[in-house]
């Protein structure tokens, strides 16, 4: 023997045939089984190494669908899971199954920016829009003009908001409906029209603000089941400079950034949606203190200082991982057969309450202008930013 691979000895050359022997055809199979035991154990070998790295290929197929942002996967899907309907996880990390779809056009209301593909939401929330919009038209207001809802299967968008994954929460715009119907170009080219005064500090412009908008806000917050309305804090501050309806109501209508151009609203967990986590309750009170006076400090508005020798900080999406698990559930699930056959028709039926407001004034309590002015201390209690991951 001339020596060994891996432990495996080597047939010397007098352990191979001449040339000149003939073999019969079992000689050669006795010879092949007797005298190659490298190239068997490198076949082995080949083949584990072959195992190995389709192993490999098999698992990177969720390794890289674990990897990338979920807005993508929850974004490429057109429609549902047809499953029933239930929220999971928070309004800003969480996902919906059984979502429906409010029609494109109702008797009041329209729904705008057609291509996002947003109109859904749980059954719960689509049936309020539907009755808000009827109230609404009580009030004076045309009809409503619909943002967004959420996707059809809920979980972070591939553009704009953190929440509205869950089917709960809904924009309307403070642009009255048109008395005729919207062409699809009309509604993705129709801009929106702030409520502020753009020359001015966090001031509402008296020239678009009407008694109108305001008791539309006011009706949106009256529902029960409407747990916040989100406004512009120049809006929340005009409220509670005005408004002499129910004062109590305003503790709902919550000031935060942006939101000159629509409002937000947002719906408690369903009753039973065990995998929805609701937000903590609303503090007590009208709101009209020191949590919206910091609003109109420098401090909301203040770029952060940079820190010297900071290393630029990698941006990080959602992924799978960070979402409830039954998020992948309902993101494999299977969709129906159309959108026609998981549009809401239906009637909410939520009360209407009538709802009392004073055109301009001070309000009852002390003018938030003094509330503002006033030197004190912040409360525990103040709605500070926080970082956000890319959606």
């Amino acid at each position: 023997m001339k020596g060994a691979v891996f432990g495996v000895p080597i047939p010397g050359d007098d352990s191979l045939p001449r040339k000149d022997d003939p073999l019969t055809f079992r000689q050669r199979l006795r010879f092949s089984d007797r005298t190659t035991p490298v190239h068997s154990m490198l076949s082995r070998l080949t083949t584990c190494l072959l195992a190995a790295g389709l192993a490999l290929t098999a698992l990177a197929g969720p390794l890289a669908a674990e990897e990338r942002p979920a807005k993508e996967l929850f974004g490429a899907k057109r429609l549902p899971a047809k499953m029933a309907a239930s929220p999971y996880g928070s309004y800003a990390k969480g996902c919906i199954a059984g979502a429906v779809a409010i029609p494109t056009d109702g008797p009041a209301w329209q729904a705008m920016r057609l291509s996002r593909n947003r109109r859904w939401g749980h059954p719960d929330m689509i049936a309020l829009i539907e009755q808000f919009s009827q109230d609404a038209q009580k009030l004076g207001w045309p009809g409503l003009l619909l943002g967004d809802i959420s996707q059809p299967r809920g979980g972070p968008m591939l553009s704009g908001h953190a929440s509205h994954q869950v089917g709960l929460d809904a924009d309307i715009w403070f642009t009255p409906m048109p008395d005729r119907r919207l062409s699809a170009e009309e509604r993705e080219k129709l801009p929106f029209t702030s409520m502020l005064d753009k020359s001015k500090f966090l001031t509402v412009d008296s020239r678009r603000w009407t008694s109108t908008h305001a008791r539309l806000v006011m009706k949106a917050a009256s529902y029960p089941q409407v747990e916040r309305v989100f406004v512009n804090p120049a809006i929340k501050k005009k409220l509670c400079e005005t408004w002499q309806g129910d004062r109590a109501l305003l503790g709902k209508v919550r000031p935060i950034y942006g939101h000159d151009e629509h409002f937000h609203i947002r719906i408690k967990c369903p009753e039973g949606a065990v995998g929805c986590k609701p937000q903590a309750r609303v503090p007590a009170g009208d709101g009209c203190d020191q949590s919206l006076a910091w609003w109109f400090t420098k401090e909301p508005w203040a770029k952060p200082t940079p820190k010297k020798d900071a290393k630029p900080v990698k941006p990080w999406y959602v992924k799978m991982s960070d979402l409830p698990k039954a998020c992948g559930t309902v993101l494999a699930s299977a969709s129906p057969a159309s959108e026609q056959e998981v549009t809401y028709r239906g009637n909410g039926g939520v009360s209407s309450t009538a709802l009392a407001f004073s055109g301009g004034g001070e309000s009852p309590a002390a003018s938030i202008e003094s509330v503002i002015a006033a030197d004190t201390t912040l409360p525990a209690i103040v709605p500070i930013p926080i970082p956000r991951p890319f959606q």
